[in-house]
C-alpha cells in the first residue's frame, strides 16, 4: 500500500489568514525563526573571531618577548665592548703620558727650546668660528670623538719625537766627527801648530799640526769617528794613518811605528789607530798630528782642548 503524500497534504488543516489571529500567529512565528537563525550565526561568527584574535595576541606576545631578550643580549654586549673601550683609551692616555714625560726630559737634556718641543701642552689648533647651524644645540662628546683627540695628540706628540731624535742624533753626528780629544794614550805636545825652526835644516818653515812626545808603542787614538781614507808609508810622514769624518774634516797621524787599521775601515772616537814610533822625517819617538777643514791644515790646538 503506497504513501499518498497529495492525500496527507490534503489532511492537513489550512490556515485562514484572512484572520487577523492567524495571520499575527503565522508572522510572530516567522520573526521567532529569523531571530533564532540570526542568533545562532551571530554565537558562531563571534566565536570564530574571538579564537582568531587569541591566536593573534598570543603570537604577538611571543614576538615582543623574543624582542625584548635581543634587546638585553645587544645591551650587554655593547656594555662589554664599552668597558673594554674604556680601558684601551685609559691604557692609550697612560702610555701618552709616558710618552709626555719622556719627550720632556730628552727636551731638557739636550737643552733645547721647550717653546719649539713642548710636551706639556696639547697641540696648538685654530681656524674660524663654526658655529651650529640654527635649531641645532651643542652635541655630548661621543666615544669616536674622544678617539679622534686622543689620535691627534699621539700624532703630534710621535712628529715632536721624531723631530727631537733627528736632532739629537745629528748633534750626536756633528759631535763625533769634529775633532776632539788628545791623539794619543800618553804623552805631552813637545811643537805646536805654526812657524819654527826645521829640526833637520835650522830653517824657519811652517809646521801643520802638533807633535806628541811619548814613549815607543803608545798608542795612537783617533780624535773622532769616520773612514780611513789611508793607511801605509807616505813619504815624510813614515807610517802614516788618515782619516776622513766628513763636513770637510780630515785628521793625519803620522811617523808611527805599525799601524792598526786598514783603508775603508770604520773607527769612532778613541778607537787605536797605531802605536807611537820614528818612521820617516823624525828625530824620535812622537806622533805628528794634523787636522785639515776642507783641504787647509787648520790649528789642532782648539780640538784636542775640547
Amino acid at each position: 500500500m503506497g504513501f499518498d503524500t497529495v492525500a496527507l497534504f490534503r489532511r492537513l488543516p489550512r490556515l485562514d489568514l484572512s484572520r487577523p489571529r492567524t495571520l499575527a500567529l503565522t508572522l510572530g512565528g516567522a520573526v521567532f525563526l529569523m531571530a533564532c537563525a540570526f542568533l545562532a550565526g551571530t554565537v558562531t561568527g563571534s566565536s570564530y573571531v574571538e579564537r582568531s584574535a587569541l591566536a593573534d595576541l598570543e603570537h604577538w606576545s611571543s614576538d615582543l618577548q623574543s624582542q625584548r631578550q635581543a634587546i638585553v643580549e645587544a645591551r650587554s654586549v655593547a656594555e662589554q665592548q664599552i668597558s673594554a673601550l674604556a680601558a684601551r683609551i685609559g691604557q692609550m692616555h697612560a702610555r701618552l703620558i709616558r710618552l709626555d714625560a719622556l719627550g720632556k726630559r730628552l727636551t731638557e737634556a739636550a737643552n733645547l727650546d721647550r717653546g719649539e718641543f713642548d710636551f706639556d701642552n696639547p697641540p696648538a689648533v685654530g681656524g674660524p668660528e663654526d658655529s651650529a647651524p640654527a635649531g641645532e644645540s651643542p652635541t655630548i662628546p661621543t666615544v669616536a670623538g674622544l678617539l679622534d683627540s686622543l689620535t691627534t695628540t699621539i700624532d703630534d706628540r710621535s712628529r715632536q719625537l721624531a723631530a727631537l731624535e733627528t736632532l739629537i742624533l745629528s748633534r750626536e753626528l756633528a759631535s763625533q766627527i769634529v775633532p776632539g780629544g788628545r791623539p794619543v794614550e800618553s804623552g805631552y805636545i813637545s811643537s805646536f801648530f805654526g812657524k819654527r825652526p826645521d829640526p833637520f835644516s835650522g830653517e824657519t818653515v811652517f809646521h801643520a799640526g802638533l807633535d806628541f812626545a811619548g814613549a815607543p808603542g803608545t798608542r795612537v787614538l783617533a780624535a773622532a769617528g769616520g773612514v780611513v781614507s789611508f793607511a801605509g808609508r807616505d813619504k815624510g810622514y813614515g807610517k802614516l794613518v788618515e782619516i776622513t769624518h766628513g763636513n770637510g774634516y780630515v785628521t793625519r797621524y803620522a811617523h808611527n811605528a805599525s799601524l792598526l787599521v786598514e783603508p775603508g775601515q770604520t773607527v769612532r772616537r778613541g778607537d787605536p789607530l797605531a802605536l807611537m814610533g820614528s818612521t820617516g822625517r823624525s828625530t824620535g819617538t812622537h806622533l805628528h798630528f794634523e787636522v785639515l777643514r776642507d783641504g787647509r791644515p787648520v790649528n789642532p790646538v782648539s780640538f784636542v782642548r775640547r
